[in-house]
């Protein structure tokens, strides 16, 4: 597995130490600390509060290990955390009132995307760099967002993935199915093209309304075409549904969900509460980051689960843990900078490959950031395949 190693290992940094890092008094460094504004939505409804909660584990992990290895060039990473309910409104409230008080070096937040598309354009007028797990249709354009950086892939990364694998198991035909949310449309219809140039047929592209119940008509339209294998986009709810769906057909089809899927916790949590084990998730393989799957000798990534699980739950897989490469990533960008006041500056340093190489990043094996590009640009190592099983600190196991 293609993975970097890290020098000063997170897992070995008690809570106190972290704690140092993050606090409220003065930076170590020339010009006081360095400091991180995140904003997350720790007290939203449903998963979004445990997605929120296993991103900011992950930053607190970050400060802690470029703490331990000096600091944004030599100043200690001071982070703040505020609490935007998962509403739009309140993020842009917090960060508005952090840029009049307290003006922060950079700002991360953990997502939904309406917070991006919220509050990138207020960081931009004010020009401080970002970095966020919940892209936007333009939140990786440098000529829209110069010094935004997305830490999670788009739906022409995740798809980069996907053809590879299928290839591999000699899918000839392929049906898709996919909620009709912004990133469920966009994932069905870049899918569609790729599988073509790939010579993989597409059977059929049926979109399901994510609030409905019952998506049998759409995996019956599927079924009648016969196809090898069914792609499939979803997020909480409907996965459990379309499964369900395919199950009341009698349908034995290989299914392989994307990242949404993965990030769905029924696939990973035995009845009642969901449908591990079932005969629901019996063809059903998912993708994932390389790193939300245990493996014993990947020893940066066992390091990074190991400091988020001493600071508190990790409730969510580790696909809500990118922000901690944030961290590696700014430290990086500094040192061929040499300086950290200068988000200009920063950002061009981002878009450098020796930059991106030097950066300690750990979930995600390497970013590809470009002067037209601040999306991640993943290949397909960064991606694996698996069946559901249990996940325990953030990886499947």
């Amino acid at each position: 597995m293609r993975r970097r190693f890290m020098a000063a290992a997170a897992a070995a940094a008690s809570a106190a130490a972290l704690l140092a890092g993050c606090g409220s008094g003065a930076g170590g460094g020339a010009g006081g600390p360095y400091r991180v504004l995140m904003t997350a939505g720790l007290s939203a409804q449903g998963t979004l509060a445990g997605n929120a909660a296993t991103s900011v584990l992950a930053v607190k992990a970050g400060v802690a290990a470029v703490n331990e290895a000096g600091g944004v060039a030599g100043r200690e990473v001071e982070l703040t955390v505020v609490d935007d309910e998962g509403n739009p409104t309140t993020a842009l409230t917090n960060i508005r009132k952090a840029i009049a008080s307290d003006r922060p070096d950079v700002v991360i937040n953990a997502g939904p995307s309406p917070v991006t598309a919220a509050t990138l354009p207020v960081l931009g007028q004010h020009e401080i760099l970002s970095f966020n797990i919940a892209p936007t249709a333009d939140s990786a354009d440098p000529k829209k967002n110069p010094l935004n950086f997305d830490l999670t892939g788009n739906p022409e990364d995740y798809i980069r993935g996907f053809v590879p694998y299928l290839r591999e198991k000699g899918y000839r035909s392929a049906g898709i199915v996919h909620g009709g949310t912004a990133s469920g449309v966009t994932f069905a219809e870049q899918m569609e093209p790729a599988l073509e140039k790939a010579g993989i047929t597409v059977a059929g592209n049926e979109e399901y309304d994510p609030a409905a119940l019952d998506m049998t008509p759409q995996l019956q339209a599927l079924k009648s075409r016969n196809p090898d294998v069914l792609i499939m986009d979803g997020y909480g709810a409907p996965v459990g549904h379309v499964l369900k769906g395919v199950e009341k057909l009698g349908w034995d089809v290989p299914i392989v969900g994307n990242n949404s899927v993965s990030a769905t916790g029924l696939v990973s949590t035995p009845p009642p509460g969901g449908v591990l084990g079932t005969a629901q998730t019996e063809n059903l393989v998912m993708q994932v980051y390389t790193s939300t799957v245990r493996d014993p000798d990947d020893t940066a990534v066992n390091d990074v689960v190991a400091a988020m699980a001493g600071l508190g739950k990790i409730e969510s897989t580790l696909i809500m843990a990118t922000n901690y490469d944030a961290l590696p990533l700014i430290a990086a960008a500094a040192a061929d900078a040499g300086r950290s006041d200068d988000p200009k500056a920063l950002a061009e340093a981002l878009e450098k490959p020796e930059v991106q190489r030097a950066a300690k990043v750990v979930i995600i094996g390497g970013y590809h950031f470009r002067p037209d590009s601040h999306g991640p640009n993943l290949t397909a190592e960064d991606f694996d395949f698996v069946a559901p099983a249990p996940v325990e600190n953030g990886q499947f196991t």
